[in-house]
């Protein structure tokens, strides 16, 4: 689904996947698959370092607000608070790339692909790396309504919301104009703007 305007019909559909995925298996089982790569403590030691170089994002003045913004937030406790997770671990891709959502046309639902890094996960985690991983540049997954057809826990929302932040920040840092040849024009500009969004 990378590059795809998801109709509400395959939104609908990527969130029966992903609720299918999340929920299906026992917590027991999953505890004993071994951790995923890529997760909250990673993410949050990554994310920071990244701002720590100061990178080189230009000049553009919304660019650098949510340079200073998101570099506020990480110096904050809030990223801390998303290490540990009071809710049980599901199985999790730990790679929001659109392109492992494959829409079978046929029986009218989204397929999952590209296991290699894998493993027990963190649930807003996941949700995070879907709805702000940087192929969502390219196409059109309505984040909010997606995850209104996820089934979440009482208060997992807000995990979910830092955790977007994290992964839209980790994106947003690694871009600057010597990346631009890379995404399309205006990326890192989106990526601002998005950032600004949801620090809110």
């Amino acid at each position: 689904m990378r590059g795809e305007h998801a109709t509400g019909e395959q939104v609908s559909a990527v969130a029966a996947a992903l609720n299918r995925l999340h929920l299906a298996i026992p917590s027991q089982v999953v505890e004993a698959v071994k951790p995923a790569p890529w997760g909250p403590a990673v993410a949050v030691d990554k994310v920071r370092k990244l701002a720590d170089k100061q990178p080189d994002l230009g000049e553009d003045p919304g660019v650098r607000q949510a340079y200073q913004e998101g570099a506020a937030w990480l110096a904050s406790t809030d990223p801390d608070q998303l290490v540990t997770n009071a809710y049980p671990p599901v199985l999790g891709l730990a790679d929001g790339n659109h392109a492992n959502l494959l829409w079978d046309g046929h029986e009218r639902r989204v397929r999952i692909i590209d296991w290699e890094d894998s493993g027990h996960s963190d649930r807003a985690f996941e949700l995070g790396e879907v709805t702000e991983h940087i192929s969502r540049i390219d196409g059109a997954l309505d984040a909010e309504q997606l995850l209104i057809h996820i089934d979440l826990a009482p208060g997992e929302a807000e995990r979910v919301l830092g955790f977007r932040r994290l992964i839209a920040l980790g994106r947003f840092l690694q871009l600057g104009p010597s990346a631009t040849p890379h995404n399309p024009v205006g990326t890192l500009e989106r990526l601002g703007e998005r950032v600004l969004q949801l620090l809110g």
